[in-house]
């Protein structure tokens, strides 16, 4: 999943969203000829909602995109209007939530993005005995791509006996699904080379022309489960060696990065790498990470 208030030029989904006047009415409709009403005083409660509940910081620039998404569920739940749907929604602690969330969170991804990563964590995979126990934690797993790029840097380093096991988490449980299948459409996986599609991936057949699949050496590597960053409630037993958590904190506000960042040194091994994304910089946190690398830190 992919989770302060990045602007246009840091954050290439808030590039691409539509931007609505600042100066409109705070509480009238924004826009005429809508299917559903929509004000700023439905974009503010749904702007408090996701960040009490997924501590993702929704800026003012985002209204066509939160109206589009949150249509798609007053359609699915029969509701008339945001008011009702968010009045609904704040009275009931059900499964509509996590489809609330769902439909705000955003997943860009791809295999083996952001290669440097990769080739340092066949470094680091080296640099302890044979036989170690590995613990990795992808915390945006999104629909798989960077899971099974873990796994494949993994076996190709290792071996086929490695003793390496990979957390895969997300908040979204829809792409969750999707990367458990482990199914990918070919134009979806150009970045893997031709000796990683022969040797990790089945091809689909008849009616699934155009379709791979994750062998079962990946899958069975790797445990996905829903895990909502700026929860307390982490469920891992084990400290890692690794944690990826890639374009994820972009969404978060200062003191929300801050406090997420607490929770992986706790969760990270002394030493243990922590890999975050290409327009994330953490440097204000040195009394826990040291940089490593290009977006690589180090725990202390």
């Amino acid at each position: 999943m992919r989770h302060t208030k990045p602007s246009s030029a840091s954050n290439p989904v808030a590039a691409g969203d539509a931007y609505l006047s600042a100066t409109l009415d705070t509480t009238g409709p924004l826009e005429q000829g809508r299917e559903f009403a929509w004000s700023n005083a439905d974009f503010s409660r749904v702007q408090a909602l996701i960040y009490q509940r997924a501590g993702i910081s929704l800026h003012d620039g985002k209204h066509a995109m939160v109206y589009s998404r949150l249509s798609r569920r007053l359609r699915e739940t029969g509701h008339t209007s945001f008011k009702e749907y968010l009045d609904w929604l704040e009275k009931h602690d059900g499964a509509e939530w996590q489809e609330f969330i769902n439909a705000l969170t955003t997943n860009l991804t791809a295999f083996f993005r952001e290669q440097h990563h990769f080739e340092i964590l066949a470094e680091y995979l080296r640099s302890k005995p044979a036989g170690h126990p590995w613990r990795v934690w992808c915390s945006a797993a999104s629909t798989g791509e960077e899971p099974y790029s873990i796994v494949i840097t993994a076996l190709e380093t290792l071996g086929q006996r490695a003793n390496f096991k990979l957390t895969a988490s997300d908040i979204d449980s829809r792409v969750l699904a999707t990367a458990g299948q482990g199914i990918y459409r070919m134009e979806a996986t150009k970045g893997l080379r031709q000796e990683h599609l022969q040797r990790f991936f089945l091809r689909g057949k008849s009616s699934n022309a155009g379709l791979l699949r994750a062998k079962p050496e990946l899958r069975q590597m790797i445990e996905f489960m829903i895990v909502n960053l700026i929860r307390d409630d982490w469920p891992f037993r084990e400290s890692f060696d690794a944690v990826f958590c890639r374009n994820v904190m972009i969404y978060f506000d200062a003191s929300t990065q801050r406090s997420v960042l607490e929770r992986i040194y706790r969760v990270l091994k002394p030493g243990g790498l922590l890999f975050v994304g290409h327009a994330e910089n953490f440097s204000e946190s040195r009394d826990l990470f040291t940089l490593r690398g290009k977006t690589v830190y180090e725990r202390r």
